[in-house]
């Protein structure tokens, strides 16, 4: 067995015995050795293996694969611009803290600041975004070699999942010294090893390493009240990197009987009781006048990162209320420098909480079942980003998942949402809200889940990764229905300052971005199964479930109206005359 062999099959087996499930590999020379060492534990049926030939693209894959998982797939990269293409689904799973394993194949140190080619200096290359790095030098091919390889992999391991509480990438940089290939008959240079690369017996892991701490369970979670005063508390509850902790914070929520105004992201309980706890249509509530005049809330306490509606970070402003925010992270949480407390997950899950006022949580339910009255029906019949967010929601069921771009898809749900959307899961890329690589995270969140999964992003967040279809023949096929509203270009923009009449003229070449790219061509020139909806009709009817396999629903939606429906249905929110469309 050659050196880069042993080294490659060591580091591949004991990722599987710490508990990857997925590898995906991007095709590569100096790779060579870990691709072998993927392709043979496949073989095995240990292990999936997913090829991609677009490295930005495989590391949101990977990224989806772990994203409602909160298991690591392991990601394998050649050297050179591979590595540095990884860049953006690293810096998104560190900040939305999903655990992400990257292998990367590197040149030996005799070869490295030579000028040999696809060689740049990989280590650190992540820079501060990673949980753990290491730089593995060649294999020697003495005895005791793979007792240092297993363990750091098993270290790898525990800093991705988070064995100390923050979840995240971690960087094994590799090299390898020719030859790169397996030995493929007996007799060849290497042949012999001198020890035996078993590993552990039993398939166990090396190295034992603590798990996670698990999301509490409601009985154990429920503080005690310990503050003899009552005060008027809203939750807002934000990005969380868990699903199941959007959960267990809403169930806290009703047990304390806190009124909660949620973006779309997580988990929503099935409970009945528990889902009556978020407030319909939440952020266009505190539209209401009469109701912040009349209840306005003494404490805020923020669960989670809100990164979506300025209505809520105006309240977190508010200098006339006590401002907690509760980090489900290790990085300092506090981005209106108001809060007067910033708690852990597990202090804010532990501590006991004030009362509320009589009268408190009803007022605000009140106004929201009103809220809720006055936009019965839905925003219109016509075409809007609103609407089709709504008829999307429509379709949902108990255990599917949506994955939504960024930009306006999840503001759209999020003001389409009549109520808590019992038995959901919500789920996008927030850590950094960017629109890279959404295709491919929503494709390995379909190939990572069990039931259906919808995706709904606009046309430049489609066509951003749109590498993310070019799925070879012989891969794993996900079950992912991708809906594209489009408005031919970064509409959102046209809904801040920039779309101001008086820069109207700018408008259009600098932030509309519009590209006119003709969606169905692209899809089949992927053999993507492609829809056209017209109305809202065909597109429920197109969303309805069908055979399995990827495909695309696209839907135009015509700027103007696009502005019109969105201002008349805010208008209807806060109690105007605008009739809807």
């Amino acid at each position: 067995m050659h050196p880069s062999t042993a080294l490659a099959t060591v580091l591949v087996d004991e990722s599987l015995r710490c508990g990857v499930r997925d590898v995906v590999l991007c095709p590569g020379s100096r790779s060579a050795p870990l691709a072998y060492a993927a392709r043979a534990a496949e073989r095995s049926g240990r292990v999936r293996l997913h090829v991609r030939v677009d490295e930005r693209s495989a590391g949101f894959l990977a990224l989806g694969l772990a994203k409602v998982s909160r298991r690591p797939a392991v990601l394998i990269t050649t050297s050179g611009t591979a590595v540095a293409n990884l860049h953006p689904a690293v810096l998104e799973a560190a900040h939305a803290q999903v655990p992400l394993v990257v292998m990367s194949a590197d040149r030996p140190a005799e070869l490295r600041g030579t000028g040999a080619n696809q060689t740049t200096v990989q280590p650190g290359i992540f820079a501060a975004a990673l949980r753990f790095e290491h730089d593995q030098p060649p294999a020697q091919g003495r005895a005791g070699e793979q007792a240092s390889w297993r363990t750091t992999v098993c270290r790898a391991w525990a800093a991705a999942v988070g064995a100390n509480g923050d979840p995240g990438p971690v960087h094994l940089n590799v090299a390898f010294r020719e030859p790169l290939a397996p030995s493929v008959q007996r007799g060849e240079s290497g042949d012999e090893w001198p020890e035996a690369l078993a590993g552990r017996g039993e398939g166990r892991p090396w190295v034992r390493v603590p798990r996670p701490t698990p999301t509490p369970t409601p009985t154990r979670m429920l503080g005690t009240d310990r503050e003899p005063a009552r005060t008027r508390t809203l939750m807002v509850l934000g990005d969380l990197p868990d699903p199941a902790m959007a959960d267990s914070a809403l169930r806290l929520a009703a047990a304390h009987d806190w009124p909660v105004i949620a973006e779309p992201f997580g988990a929503r309980p099935a409970d009945a009781d528990v889902g009556t706890t978020v407030l319909p249509h939440g952020p266009l509530l505190l539209a209401d006048a009469e109701l912040m005049r009349r209840w306005p809330p003494q404490r805020i306490v923020t669960v989670g990162r809100p990164t979506l509606h300025r209505e809520v970070t105006d309240l977190s402003r508010r200098s006339d209320v006590t401002h907690e925010q509760v980090t489900a992270s290790r990085q300092w949480t506090d981005p209106t420098h108001l809060a007067s407390r910033v708690r852990s997950w597990s202090e804010f899950i532990r501590d006991g909480h004030p009362q509320v006022e009589p009268g408190w949580a009803q007022a605000w339910q009140q106004a929201g079942r009103a809220l809720a009255s006055r936009l019965a029906g839905g925003p219109g019949s016509e075409v809007s980003s609103v609407a089709v967010a709504a008829t999307v929601l429509n379709t949902m069921s108990d255990g599917d998942t949506l994955v939504l771009g960024s930009s306006n898809a999840p503001r759209d749900v999020s003001l389409a949402d009549p109520g808590a959307g019992a038995g959901r899961i919500v789920v996008g890329n927030r850590g950094l809200a960017g629109i890279d690589g959404t295709v491919s995270t929503a494709a390995g969140v379909a190939l990572a889940s069990s039931g259906r999964v919808v995706a709904l992003m606009g046309d430049l967040t489609f066509q951003h990764d749109a590498n993310g279809l070019m799925i070879g023949p012989l891969e794993p096929r996900c079950d992912l229905t991708i809906v594209v509203s489009n408005d031919n270009g970064g509409g959102i923009f046209a809904t801040l300052e920039y779309g101001r009449p008086e820069l109207a003229e700018d408008y259009e070449r600098l932030f509309a971005t519009a590209t006119h790219t003709r969606i169905g061509q692209l899809c089949a020139a992927h053999g993507v199964s492609y829809v056209a909806a017209g109305s809202l009709e065909e597109l429920a009817t197109a969303l309805q479930p069908a055979d399995a396999g990827l495909r695309v629903v696209e839907v135009h939606v015509d700027p103007a109206v696009d502005r019109r429906v969105r201002t008349a249905w805010r208008q209807r929110a806060v109690g105007g005359d605008a009739s809807m469309p």
